[in-house]
């Protein structure tokens, strides 16, 4: 998650720990909406790690990067979601400076990653589409097996740096709060390389792949018309590019969506003003909840997902070479 500039004078002054003021029904049913989230987050990107691990069929470059994805939502499902969610309930930070330090590099490690696989989606997609032989040819699962991994490798070294190299974070800590510090410089950083980078990125080339998918489109309904033989085939191949961008498009705005309120909210407010907590607090939760919606966009919209599903549910995935069943 992008870090903002925290003067730690001004927050340990204005923040303290207010008393709770709900009533016990209420407090409950909001631990239990925060434990409902997170295990629908868990359980969803679980699935969808069991589904493309198992099933040889999805070891595909664009499934492994689908995988890298669930996997950095499954920590923020684990990890950040309960801690963070607990926070806010108790609108006070009581778990200790270690388990501070473990919910902000943990929430940093899944942002990073989240946000710059997305990104490799975005390329994969646009290579696919623009050039299907070089992608054929040259883009193989170990290709992407290993930019992966450099993608995991590079955000561990990068925050570890960003949090702990230079002191940012271990010298911000006062009672009833989790915040972190940085230099202007710093923070510029980490938003060029966290957000508007990748996110440019994102936007040229999803705009791109909507240009060749229309042309597409549009080649395939010129091939209806002059020939009227292979028109059944023709409308198949119309809808299915169609459904494709459609599918690119939910993902890409849902993502926009969830990722833009807390960025805005770190260039426009002050971490030092206590009064809009609660504007950042909506945001990250917006933040968080991308986790939890992905698996929720794979089950409705992708066929090979639906058939894993209905395979892992009903124990056929532990039958002898389950893995060679056909989910396409």
């Amino acid at each position: 998650m992008n870090l903002t500039a925290v003067n730690q004078s001004d927050v340990c002054q204005e923040y303290s720990c207010p008393e709770r003021s709900v009533s016990l029904s209420v407090y409950v049913i909001l631990y239990v909406a925060a434990a409902a989230v997170s295990l629908l987050t868990v359980c969803g990107n679980l699935l969808v790690i069991i589904s493309v691990s198992h099933f040889k069929q999805l070891h595909t470059p664009a499934n492994i990067l689908i995988l890298s994805l669930a996997v950095s939502d499954l920590l923020v499902g684990i990890f950040v979601m309960p801690l963070y969610l607990s926070w806010l309930i108790e609108s006070c930070w009581t778990s200790g400076r270690v388990m501070c330090s473990i919910l902000k590099f943990l929430n940093f490690q899944a942002t990073s990653v989240s946000v710059h696989t997305v990104a490799l989606i975005a390329v994969d997609r646009f290579l696919a589409l623009s050039s299907p032989f070089f992608y054929s040819e040259k883009i193989s699962p170990t290709v992407i097996c290993i930019v992966t991994l450099f993608n995991w490798l590079f955000s561990l070294f990068y925050n570890f740096i960003i949090l702990f190299v230079n002191g940012n974070f271990t010298d911000v800590m006062c009672p009833g709060v989790c915040v972190s510090s940085v230099d202007g410089v710093s923070s510029l950083i980490d938003l060029l390389i966290v957000f508007l980078m990748p996110c440019t990125l994102i936007i040229i080339l999803y705009t791109h792949v909507f240009v060749i998918v229309k042309r597409h489109v549009t080649a395939i309904r010129g091939l209806q018309v002059h020939n009227s033989t292979g028109s059944s085939k023709n409308r198949v191949s119309d809808k299915s590019e169609r459904k494709a961008a459609i599918l690119l498009g939910i993902l890409v705005i849902v993502f926009l969506l969830c990722l833009l309120p807390y960025y805005i909210c770190s260039l426009v407010i002050p971490y030092s003003n206590v009064d809009l907590f609660y504007v950042r607090d909506v945001a990250v939760i917006f933040f968080f909840l991308n986790s939890t919606i992905n698996p929720i966009i794979y089950a409705l919209f992708y066929p090979w997902f639906q058939k894993s599903l209905k395979l892992i549910f009903t124990f056929k995935v532990f039958n002898k070479d389950s893995s060679l069943l056909n989910v396409l």
